[in-house]
């Protein structure tokens, strides 16, 4: 591409937010573009959990008048007092996060171009070549004949193997609707970078209202095979809420409770099957069980904590001396942290 298309095409910030945090190997590139394959709205709340959960700063922001149709997506208008006061933006932009370690990514988020799918992701690649991204990462939400009571399955392709590891993978040859994110794929791809897709399947019933359960396990995916950490806490309470509204649904209609039944037939029948060809493979639901060496980092860490809170103890209240050295336990938090008290307001 040419310097002229890439300077119509996107626009990097000045001055550029720092990506290479000292890591042996380059950033992940998480792309989640809300569009055609996101059902439960998955995918857009996956990018907006990260965004709103994370520390980020734009690296790219795209030309949204090479790239989206605005009579598809008419943007809203707020009249005040009978003047135009507001026009909501259209963010299409790739943006450098750090994770719960500090631990740098990228993200590309925003609505899937209306247009220029092949310029698009030979931009996307260039900007990849540019920061030396290390592997990336497309999320895909698409509506399938699961039901809600059993775990939510999260499918993986892609031309390498940690990527898809003992993930869900479909036997056999697939034909499915394309999407810009797959364009993506394909241009990083033919340019022998790391690429994978990772696709949740909602339940069809409630493909069109947001599903926390797929958000939460496509960033669990994420988790697994990237070493990224994200907050997720939030999620979680989500998928509560929504579990408990589901089942009260259930329990009401004996229509929908036979539907459900139906479907968990087929989900443990199809799962069963699954498990026989693919012994090695994680099902949905089940925990990769993790390395030796993880678990000797994570004993190093749990000596580390142990060590830390020894000394805290030595250092710190109880230990010293004077009239109240004999008793500051309640002081103290089970992690060997000081309680302090609320600081008094200045006005006091």
């Amino acid at each position: 591409m040419t310097s002229d298309d890439q300077r119509h095409m996107y626009e990097l910030e000045y001055p550029a937010p720092a990506v290479e945090d000292g890591a042996s190997s380059g950033p992940t590139l998480i792309v989640a573009m809300q569009g055609y394959a996101d059902a439960g709205h998955a995918v857009e709340g996956a990018a907006g959990h990260l965004k709103d959960a994370l520390d980020s700063r734009t690296l790219a922001t795209f030309n949204n008048d090479e790239l989206i149709d605005y009579r598809s997506r008419r943007p809203m208008v707020t009249l005040n007092e009978h003047e135009i006061s507001d026009i909501d933006e259209i963010d299409l932009d790739i943006r450098v996060l750090r994770d719960s370690k500090g631990e740098s990514f990228l993200l590309l988020s925003g609505p899937e171009p209306d247009l220029r799918w092949e310029a698009f992701s030979k931009s996307v690649a260039d900007l990849a070549d540019r920061f030396n991204v290390d592997k990336t990462i497309c999320l895909y939400s698409a509506p399938m004949g699961a039901p809600h009571t059993r775990p939510l399955v999260v499918s993986a392709h892609g031309n390498d193997r940690e990527l898809v590891g003992k993930m869900f993978t479909f036997d056999g040859m697939v034909s499915v609707p394309g999407a810009a994110a797959v364009m993506i794929e394909r241009e990083l791809h033919s340019r022998g970078r790391r690429v994978a897709g990772y696709t949740a399947h909602v339940p069809h019933y409630v493909a069109s209202s947001p599903y926390p359960h797929a958000v939460y396990q496509l960033l669990q995916s994420v988790s697994d095979t990237s070493d990224l950490q994200f907050p997720l806490r939030a999620i979680e309470r989500d998928m509560d809420r929504v579990a408990q509204q589901l089942a009260e649904q259930t329990n009401s209609s004996e229509e929908i409770a036979q539907v459900v039944e139906q479907l968990e037939q087929h989900y443990d029948s199809e799962m069963a099957s699954y498990r026989e060809k693919n012994p090695q493979k994680l099902m949905p639901g089940e925990a990769q069980v993790p390395s030796g060496e993880e678990i000797g980092e994570a004993f190093e860490n749990f000596l580390a904590a142990i060590d830390d809170r020894d000394r805290g103890k030595t250092l710190g209240p109880g230990n010293g001396t004077g009239a109240d050295a004999g008793d500051d336990s309640g002081m103290w938090d089970d992690d060997g942290q000081i309680d302090l008290p609320d600081l008094p307001d200045d006005d006091e």
